[in-house]
């Protein structure tokens, strides 16, 4: 698999909203120590901890998911993915589609109605360069 600066290295990414990420940023790091990897405006941020790491990001901010919460899976084949997600009746609400910040993911709601985005990496993409900020975290990521 890939490696990019704009994603962790972990397989599975828990992504939490929160009414003000701001705010629930700076809880979480004096709370929890968390690290800031990185920021996107007052939207969304990517907190460390250890090897891990979490996303923080606004409530409603994607119409696919007006909740927020969700999990995010990276995958080495995310075109496959979506084929065999598909066959076994799960819901696709957004095709693969490259981002910016050097993912393609797809977004599929479970049999539960739960919401998934995967996401595999396609190129190495430092925030700055698609309007995110690095962080504390990001500086010490090995490759950077």
């Amino acid at each position: 698999m890939l490696t990019s600066r704009s994603m962790p290295e972990q397989t599975m990414v828990p992504v939490l909203a929160y009414a003000d990420v701001e705010e629930a940023v700076e809880a979480l790091c004096d709370a929890f120590g968390f690290v800031v990897r990185w920021r996107a405006g007052g939207h969304r941020a990517q907190l460390a901890t250890g090897p891990g790491a979490a996303v923080a990001v606004a409530q409603g901010q994607r119409p696919v998911d007006p909740g927020g919460d969700h999990v995010m899976v990276r995958v080495e084949d995310v075109d496959g993915h979506c084929d065999r997600a598909r066959a076994h009746g799960a819901t696709v609400v957004s095709e693969p589609a490259d981002m910016p910040y050097g993912e393609r993911q797809y977004t599929v709601r479970d049999f539960s109605g739960r919401t998934w985005v995967f996401s595999q990496t396609i190129a190495d993409v430092a925030p700055e360069d698609w309007g995110g900020v690095s962080g504390p975290a990001l500086a010490t990521t090995p490759g950077n």
